[in-house]
């Protein structure tokens, strides 16, 4: 298994010399969004605490960085760390306020999108922060202003950072701190009874997840060169944030990896081949018929799945 991940990757890093452009591009889409699902991973998969607002700690880390970049000249590569830092502190306070009030299931859901509306609605009325028009980032093709001529650029750093939050995962995982956020997600109460602080590790998780995913904000804002309030706090980012850990299978490492190679291609083939002509609204048509059938068929995730397949052969004669 170690063998394979390391020829993956060798594969991966010699990938971008063979890409077309378009391709290029799909791939720094699947790195990028496999990134984010990894960090909603370590609290809504590993700790099953199911944040549904997710975009807000995106949008804080990408207007701050771009903020910081436009108006006090520093360089993103410093400023994602302070947009990081503030969508920590935002999901602290979301975390307190759900976790110390015990709230669960449905009720976190509403906290955290509700959460991510007061966010939308407040920079959609900060003329500062560009209004409902949002900002636009000047390209200048400077790499210390995180810009890049060469898209393949792009293409390493969303690498690194989705390895980076599969290492962090993967650390949290065969730690205590990993087998205490398994307990509370399968039985909070009898993890509380066996001395397991729920409160003290589900806000740790939520922090460090809005961390790495306020991280991802200032990839977004350079990579596109716009952030609009809607689309950066909106709830359909979100919605794709948790879809790759839920299809590719929440609280697994591979999971939200695996979930993003089945859905970010599917998502921009078929807005490619079925969203023009006569066809407006076939491609959102197919990317939902997948995501039933995996639903209905695959509720654990694909990679769960895979991997039973894959046992019961090896253990074959």
């Amino acid at each position: 298994m170690r063998w394979a991940a390391v020829a993956a990757l060798a594969v991966l890093l010699a990938l971008p010399a063979v890409l077309s452009s378009y391709a290029l591009t799909i791939f720094i889409l699947i790195f990028f969004y496999g990134f984010l699902g990894q960090a909603w991973n370590i609290v809504g998969g590993y700790a099953g605490q199911l944040s549904a607002g997710h975009a807000a700690f995106v949008g804080v880390g990408g207007y701050t960085a771009t903020m910081l970049a436009t108006a006090a000249g520093l360089t993103p590569w410093l400023g994602m760390f302070v947009g990081a830092a503030l969508a920590a502190l935002l999901g602290a306070i979301i975390g307190y306020l759900g976790f110390r009030f015990g709230l669960r299931g449905f009720y976190f859901v509403l906290l955290t999108v509700a959460f991510a509306e007061i966010c939308r609605v407040a920079v959609s009325n900060i003329d500062a922060l560009g209004g409902p028009l949002g900002l636009y980032i000047t390209f200048t093709g400077d790499p210390r202003q995180f810009q890049f001529q060469d898209a393949r650029a792009y293409y390493y750093i969303a690498l690194a950072l989705m390895l980076a939050a599969t290492a962090i995962a993967w650390a949290i995982g065969r730690r205590r701190f990993g087998v205490y956020l398994a307990a509370i997600r399968e039985d909070e109460t009898a993890a509380e009874a066996c001395g397991v602080n729920a409160f003290r590790y589900k806000l740790l998780a939520m922090v460090v997840s809005s961390f790495l995913t306020g991280l991802g904000g200032t990839f977004y804002a350079f990579y596109l060169f716009s952030l609009q309030p809607n689309s950066l706090f909106g709830i359909p980012l979100s919605v794709e944030i948790i879809l790759r850990p839920i299809v590719g299978g929440a609280g697994t490492l591979v999971g939200p990896i695996l979930g993003s190679f089945i859905l970010t291609p599917l998502a921009e083939l078929s807005r490619l081949y079925l969203g023009g002509g006569g066809l407006h609204g076939a491609h959102l048509i197919a990317y939902g018929v997948l995501l039933i059938g995996v639903v209905l068929f695959l509720p654990e995730g694909a990679y769960p799945r895979l991997r039973r397949l894959f046992e019961r052969r090896i253990s074959r004669p």
